[in-house]
């Protein structure tokens, strides 16, 4: 058992706006180009033209279709939902882990893998209950999403690009990088605002990225501002059992 560092003040992680993510998968196709190359890679994949391609990315997006009510009865609304390593305050793959390989930074909070003291036993993966762990089976070694900690704190490069690769693809800005630690932190007023929450918060793991949920839609609405009736609006309370269903799509 890999004991776990005591709380930290700075909490470095995302958050992630279901109302303006448009499934593009622009944030994979970054994290995964920025990845293969890094200190993290190379991120393989197997038979990538095959009938079955295999391959480790550390970002995938996933989509639903939610039931909304509207004045005319019901209507599906698409959810795109972006998923990655939520670097929890007490991670169960670290926890689980036999040898320290999975461990987690005092200094931010970020959870990360040392390569050469993984062995591929897979625990980690069995514990996360997200989904957000990568078996390589070139490398025989685990991988996940590492907040880019080879970017966000790399002197070279401008302070505007010192940003996790997903968030700097991001095309309609759904995604934001901060301190959640820091109440008064841009990322952290935005969780506020828009009433953002933790995902699968039952499990007690406190994950520390949040998911700005959807707004409410009106049929054939032209004014983006304007306000829904009451039983046109999103049931809040259908999200989080839209979430829970990825243990079973990741499973597929």
């Amino acid at each position: 058992m890999t004991a776990l560092p005591p709380p930290s003040a700075k909490k470095l992680g995302l958050v992630i706006d279901l109302d303006t993510c448009v499934g593009c998968h622009a944030c994979a196709v970054a994290c995964k180009e920025w990845n293969d190359g890094g200190q993290f890679g190379p991120l393989p994949d197997e038979d990538p033209y095959g009938t079955q391609p295999h391959g480790v990315w550390f970002n995938r997006v996933h989509s639903y279709a939610v039931e909304q009510a509207t004045q005319g009865g019901t209507r599906e609304l698409t959810v795109h939902f972006p998923r990655s390593c939520l670097h929890c305050e007490t991670p169960a793959c670290v926890t689980v882990c036999p040898t320290g390989a999975s461990y987690k930074r005092a200094e931010d909070g970020i959870v990360l893998v040392d390569a050469d003291r993984c062995i591929g036993c897979q625990l980690c993966a069995w514990a996360c209950p997200y989904g957000a762990r990568e078996f390589s089976m070139e490398r025989g070694t685990m991988q996940k999403c590492t907040l880019c900690v080879d970017r966000i704190y790399n002197e070279t490069l401008d302070q505007a690009d010192r940003q996790p690769a997903c968030v700097m693809a991001c095309p309609t800005r759904a995604r934001h990088f901060g301190d959640l630690g820091d109440a008064q932190s841009p990322v952290s007023k935005l969780v506020a605002e828009r009433g953002g929450y933790a995902l699968m918060p039952e499990y007690d793991y406190q994950p520390v990225n949040r998911y700005l949920p959807p707004r409410p839609r009106r049929d054939g609405c032209a004014d983006a501002g304007a306000k829904p009736a009451p039983e046109e609006a999103l049931d809040a309370a259908q999200l989080p059992g839209v979430l829970r269903w990825l243990d079973r799509v990741l499973s597929r």
